[in-house]
């Protein structure tokens, strides 16, 4: 990765995003790093402020917001979440690529800004692996996973809008085709994943 940049991923919840995201920063060697974003909502066991998200209230993130201190903001599951600029402007600056791992929402607010980017939407195999997932990392209420999968269907919709579309089946080979978007200068992108698209969305 010769110049720094700005990278945004997005996918429904339990598609596999994170463990993905964490395997690129890794091969970057210190090149690229993921942004720390700011919430509303409450830690779970073993984040840290600061580390994994900047918790903060509703009101310090509302006027927060009115100070133009967001690149994007968005209301997921029912809490606030944003991108800060300062944070992403500082890491660029010094030549570190920058991930947002950010909700459908955010990125068409950033997708229809003046500010450039390369964006990735991650696919699940299938809507019942989709679910298997969310059930296996015992992060959630059954509740929540059915509005998580509720939400997908949302996100999906708008996969397209994204430079590129990459079925997240098999983790090897997933890391392989995303390795090359970020990282070759000339990679050439073959967008095969249309049929899978289409199948989720008909579920």
């Amino acid at each position: 990765m010769n110049q720094a940049k700005l990278i945004i991923f997005s996918a429904p919840s339990g598609a596999g995003k994170s463990s993905l995201i964490r395997k690129l920063i890794e091969l970057g060697e210190k090149s690229i790093e993921l942004s720390v974003s700011a919430t509303t909502r409450l830690p779970r066991e073993g984040e840290v402020h600061g580390k994994d998200y900047f918790f903060i209230s509703d009101d310090e993130f509302n006027q927060m917001r009115e100070n133009d201190a967001f690149l994007e903001s968005a209301i997921v599951h029912g809490f606030q979440y944003a991108t800060l600029r300062s944070f992403v402007e500082e890491k660029i600056n010094s030549g570190i690529s920058i991930i947002l791992d950010i909700d459908v929402q955010g990125f068409i607010q950033i997708k229809n800004s003046s500010i450039k980017h390369t964006s990735i939407f991650i696919l699940p195999p299938s809507f019942d692996e989709l679910e298997k997932r969310l059930h296996t990392r015992g992060l959630d209420s059954k509740e929540v996973i059915s509005k998580r999968l509720e939400n997908a269907l949302t996100e999906l919709k708008s996969a397209e809008l994204f430079d590129y579309i990459v079925l997240n089946d098999e983790f090897s080979k997933t890391i392989e085709i995303l390795s090359s978007i970020l990282f070759e200068d000339n990679f050439e992108y073959n967008k095969n994943t249309e049929n899978i698209l289409r199948e989720l969305l008909d579920k």
